[in-house]
């Protein structure tokens, strides 16, 4: 194995304040629309790492005016006014970036390709490919590399959108929505969980002037275009769930600045779980309070509103007293690796417990010990499984730069709290 990245363990509770670096989500989701406004934008706070990166590069093959040299970014858009680009479009690894881009090629007239790199190829597109097919747009293929074929629009109207494998089918619909030749009434069925991504999505369409309705079904979404916008970026929630278990699995205290019951990121749920194990959580509009108390309780709950966010939970399960069974997770099959199965194997390399049941992990208690784990070329696996570094000895994350896909000094912060 190559890139080793060794786990210091802490000599007691942890203390720490906390400000993250800036939401993944909202970061992509911004670049989006302001690509699409008419003006310059400007972003405060966005993520510098590897998958906005990615959706910063495909925007600028588009015709965009990315400027990412400092704090804010400038964003000149197009107006909806998108260009065939010269190549193909590389989407690296990123799976967000690369279903917005689906949608924003439909827009393009000609053909567009669209290709990605490690497990993004093998990710599941065919609820967003049937719906673009259903407007009239080309597509050659259910996975990357893909070409679309744009007639330079979107119709819009009624548009219905299978939902089951991800919400991000959705968004990627809504971002492009707003340029569509008519108003969107965007029904979505299959959706299970990630609901609230929606929303955030929703909220940054807004600030850049979009008029975005609820609806029964879904979404109802004016083809009024997008305006230029001056955005701050949160501060990234899942991110922030890693300080939130540091703190729970020490018995220590963790706070995070920037984020608290004004977030909408659904990761936020987080901080109610780890409540419910036995942790005291303090709330305020703009930050949360992890303190742990030297002992945490098994639980069964459904995470299907936060998936990625239950991951760390399985982890703090394996330190808890009591069996937990962690529910709602079918989609973590479906990222850059097959959580539900690399969480069990990498968990029963510590000597831990960890079995998938259907969609749910199933987590016993046992003594852990130190080794070494994989992050299945996964950045949530990575600094997942990183986290028992701290109560553990001898915990060593073997390819472990991945981390650069959304939080580059992941292991500076993790040597930071020894």
């Amino acid at each position: 194995m190559s890139d080793l990245h060794p786990v210091a363990t802490v000599s007691g509770p942890i203390d720490v304040t906390v400000r993250l670096p800036g939401s993944k989500s909202e970061t992509i989701r911004a670049l989006a629309a302001a690509a699409l406004a008419t003006g310059r934008s400007h972003l405060y706070g966005g993520l510098e790492a590897d998958d906005p990166a990615a959706m910063a590069g495909a925007l600028e093959a588009l015709g965009v005016s990315v400027l990412r040299a400092g704090d804010p970014w400038a964003v000149d858009g197009t107006g909806g006014r998108l260009t065939r680009p010269d190549g193909p479009l590389d989407l690296n690894e990123s799976g967000l970036s690369a279903r917005i881009v689906m949608a924003l090629a439909s827009m393009v007239d000609g053909p567009v390709t669209l290709v990605g790199r490690g497990r993004l190829p093998e990710r599941p597109m065919t609820g967003l490919v049937e719906t673009l097919r259903a407007l009239g747009v080309e597509v050659d293929s259910e996975h990357l590399p893909m070409t679309v074929v744009g007639r330079g629009r979107l119709w819009g109207g009624v548009v219905s959108v299978d939902c089951t494998e991800t919400s991000q089918y959705a968004t990627a619909l809504m971002l492009a929505a707003p340029t569509m030749e008519e108003p969107c009434d965007l029904e979505i069925t299959g959706l299970e969980g990630s609901a609230g991504y929606l929303e955030v999505t929703a909220a940054m369409m807004r600030r850049f002037g979009a008029a975005v309705a609820r609806t029964v079904t879904g979404f109802h979404i004016d083809n009024t275009g997008y305006t230029a916008s001056d955005v701050v970026i949160e501060p990234d929630a899942s991110a922030a769930v890693y300080p939130m278990v540091a703190a729970a699995i020490t018995g220590g205290r963790a706070v995070i600045t920037g984020l608290g019951t004004e977030s909408r990121q659904p990761d936020m749920r987080i901080a109610h779980v780890l409540g419910d194990m036995g942790c005291a959580v303090t709330w305020s509009p703009r930050e949360v309070t992890i303190e742990g108390s030297g002992r945490l309780e098994g639980i069964d709950v459904d995470m299907s509103d936060a998936p990625d966010g239950a991951m760390s939970i399985a982890l703090a399960a394996c330190l808890a007293e009591g069996e937990s069974h962690i529910r709602g997770l079918g989609s973590l099959r479906h990222k850059e690796s097959d959580r539900l199965a690399a969480l069990s194997e990498e968990i029963g390399r510590l000597g831990g417990d960890a079995s998938v049941d259907d969609d749910s992990l199933v987590i016993v208690p046992h003594p852990l010990s130190g080794g070494v784990v994989d992050s299945h070329g996964d950045h949530r696996i990575a600094m997942t499984m990183a986290l028992a570094g701290l109560v553990v000895p001898d915990v060593v994350v073997a390819n472990g730069g991945v981390v650069t896909k959304t939080w580059p000094d992941y292991w500076g912060f993790l040597d930071s709290l020894s």
